[in-house]
């Protein structure tokens, strides 16, 4: 799970296994950090997290699921910069050895999201 900033680069990350939800990670991923928004999709369309930002105060700009009761306006036009989350996986997955998950322990493939995402933004 990924935290990025307006510009799709890497603030801070969370590795999850595989078979958990994605919910778990927004927790950690933002405590302590002040934001003005949150871009995320329908994965985590949780009451908990809107709770959450709406303590903050922050702006929501969550793609809702389908059977939420009473639907959240969210600002269509912000929502559109999610792609920029995206290129940010895209770019990752450039990396062979992160895209075919080759690193044996969470250390090492820590330290190799880390050291992709400082040449991604030395780009």
């Amino acid at each position: 799970m990924v935290l990025t900033d307006a510009l799709g680069n890497l603030v801070r990350f969370e590795l999850l296994p595989g078979n958990r939800y994605d919910t778990i990670g927004v927790a950690p991923l933002i405590d302590g950090i002040n934001f003005g928004g949150l871009l995320a999709d329908k994965a985590f369309d949780a009451n908990w997290i809107i709770d959450e930002l709406n303590e903050r105060g922050a702006m929501i700009c969550i793609s809702q699921r389908p059977q939420r009761i009473a639907p959240l306006d969210i600002d269509l036009e912000v929502y559109k910069w999610r792609h920029l989350i995206e290129n940010f996986f895209g770019k990752l997955k450039e990396f062979k050895r992160i895209a075919m998950r080759s690193d044996k322990t969470d250390e090492s493939f820590s330290a190799m999201i880390h050291a992709a995402s400082a040449i991604i933004n030395a780009r």
